[in-house]
């Protein structure tokens, strides 16, 4: 099983500051589809080896999680992901109303996985900008299964740590809960906490450019 890291709370909190300035420019981006106001806003961010995160989210709950792969400053897997009853009302929020149910339901992955775009770009934008580093993305994979099939889909034995992050959407509508999470394999740790450190230190010294 994979060592916790020892984050700080200054650390936990640069990457907190970080991700919502990341999930801000989804929200905006995401109103400007739907025409509705949207706010997202991540309250909490955790380490956990993966079973533990997969049990965490729900052994019974079917989810929709939408996957991309980046390299770069450092290499991870950045999955986000959404209970599946959740991603009907998501889907109608952004095609609207008139479209009938049978055929929304051809649109689920298609619509499911811009938004996941939109959003883990997002989030992984501002953190190449913060870092003042790139990362490469893969296209968008888009899954429908358990937490275990989501986060573990070729089904190895590794247990590596998960970078969890809550996302709360806020909708005028309705009120959506999702989570982020990263893979992060202990040379993927050691590299993201560098350039955590880095950035705490362009920060101290005023030298940290404004969002994205």
């Amino acid at each position: 099983m994979s060592e916790l890291p020892d984050i700080s709370e200054i650390e936990s909190d640069s990457l907190m500051e970080i991700f919502n300035i990341g999930v801000g420019h989804a929200a905006a981006a995401m109103s400007s589809i739907v025409n509705e106001e949207v706010r997202m806003s991540v309250p909490t961010i955790r380490f956990a080896p993966r079973s533990e995160a997969a049990d965490e989210l729900g052994a019974g709950i079917s989810l929709f999680g939408i996957s991309q792969h980046y390299e770069g400053a450092y290499a991870t897997e950045a999955i986000l992901m959404f209970p599946e009853e959740a991603s009907f009302e998501i889907v109608r929020m952004m095609v609207g109303d008139m479209i009938p149910a049978h055929e929304l339901g051809e649109m689920e992955r298609e619509a499911m996985s811009e938004i996941g775009n939109i959003v883990l770009n997002a989030c992984v934008g501002t953190l190449a900008n913060m870092f003042q580093q790139e990362l490469q993305g893969s296209l968008p994979v888009v899954r429908v299964g358990s937490s275990k099939q989501i986060l573990n889909p070729n089904k190895d034995d590794s247990d590596p740590l998960v970078m969890m992050l809550r996302i709360d959407f806020s909708l005028e509508r309705q009120q959506i809960q999702g989570y982020l999470a990263f893979i992060l394999d202990m040379s993927a740790l050691r590299d993201l906490r560098e350039q955590i450190r880095l950035y705490i230190s362009r920060l101290e010294s005023g030298s940290v450019p404004d969002g994205m």
